[in-house]
């Protein structure tokens, strides 16, 4: 297999760290003036970045690849529903009935609900960020995240998206997916983010094997210089890994082992309380 080394071409992820040309050519394949309407509304969405979360019209129709009449239309229609707003100045933003739908996403909202007061607790205890995330495809999506009193600035946010080799949760969750998604992870190139980050199938595959031999990762400065991660996986109603739960420290500020019976505690907290099924359906009324 091709070793994944070197900066990739026209990466995208959702840290905002895509370039407005990597968006169009890669939409503008697929988005002509005759695509589906709800392709393009999704694409328009799309749009908006960590970095860019408001963009003018002229903007949207930019990074979307789609004619500025198109946008216009599209744009209106979502501010109409409420998918996007507009401000005073003309100005468009994500709205807060997208961000209420994308709430009901079990994965998302749920799921954080169950984990929360486990890792609030392990957020106290540690004083360090606790991180919960989730796998999408070939990415790590984070659902939550708590800062700790004595906690190390990281550059995951909540609903953000990281490669899953640069982080310890995005190693767990990847040490126990499916034979083809590792596969399909390891034959794309790596952004290497600082010297130590992982580039070559060799350096993966070895941290891969190291998490499903000793149950947990450990990401080291992979990201930034001064962090380092240690995470376990959390197992869902059906056995399987569902999501990872993370502790992000400062390098060198203590053994990442010393943390390690904390984390599988509550990793193993959690996964008791997913493994009992979903909670019951409120209703109102």
């Amino acid at each position: 297999m091709t070793a994944v080394s070197g900066e990739p071409t026209g990466s995208a992820d959702r840290t905002g760290n895509r370039t407005d040309g990597a968006l169009t050519t890669r939409r503008s394949e697929s988005l002509e003036r005759t695509g589906p309407v709800v392709a393009r509304a999704l694409h328009l969405l799309d749009a908006f970045t960590a970095d860019r979360r408001t963009l003018s019209l002229s903007e949207l129709a930019r990074r979307s690849g789609l004619p500025v009449s198109t946008v216009h239309r599209l744009a209106a229609e979502l501010v109409t529903w409420g998918a996007l707003e507009r401000d005073p100045t003309g100005y468009y933003h994500i709205g807060l009935r997208l961000w209420e739908i994308g709430s009901l996403a079990p994965r998302g909202q749920g799921l954080r609900e169950r984990a929360l007061p486990f890792l609030e607790d392990l957020s106290q205890v540690t004083r360090e960020n606790v991180q919960l995330a989730v796998r999408e495809g070939t990415e790590v999506v984070f659902v939550e995240r708590i800062a700790g009193s004595a906690a190390v600035p990281v550059l995951t946010r909540v609903g953000g998206r990281f490669a899953m080799t640069t982080t310890g949760v995005g190693l767990v969750l990847l040490a126990y997916a499916p034979q083809e998604v590792q596969n399909e992870v390891l034959a794309h190139p790596v952004r290497r983010h600082t010297p130590f980050t992982l580039t070559s199938t060799a350096q993966v595959r070895t941290a891969l094997s190291e998490t499903r031999a000793r149950g947990y990762a450990v990401s080291d400065r992979q990201i930034t210089t001064n962090t380092l991660s240690v995470a376990a996986p959390v197992r869902g109603a059906d056995g399987q890994v569902a999501t990872a739960v993370s502790i992000v420290m400062h390098h060198g500020k203590m053994s990442p082992q010393a943390l390690v019976p904390l984390l599988l505690s509550s990793a193993r907290a959690i996964s008791r309380l997913l493994e009992s099924g979903p909670p019951p359906t409120s209703r109102a009324g």
